[in-house]
């Protein structure tokens, strides 16, 4: 994988909400491109991997729920009712 690939596989990752274990693995692949300037076939696969399993998802996941969340309305507490005198 050259240089170029793996920095457009990392910008597609961003816009999606990672696990702390794919966020970790994606750390460590950068790093070792940078020492090595090159990736094992099985850091590659996984990446792939990852970005193809990704991609099927919606970007932004998160945001979208928080911002649902967020529109929902909030009761009011209702005052009791009785006699008034």
């Amino acid at each position: 994988m050259n240089e170029a690939r793996l920095e457009w596989v990392m910008s597609g990752l961003k816009h999606y909400v990672l696990t702390t274990g794919e966020n970790l693995f994606l750390k460590t692949v950068s790093a070792d491109f940078d020492k090595n300037q090159a990736l094992t076939t099985h850091q590659e696969e996984r990446l792939e991997n990852l970005y193809k399993e990704k991609s099927k998802l919606t970007p932004n996941k998160k945001s979208d729920q928080l911002s649902i969340t967020n529109n929902v309305k909030k009761s009011r507490p209702r005052m009791p009712r009785g006699k008034v005198f």
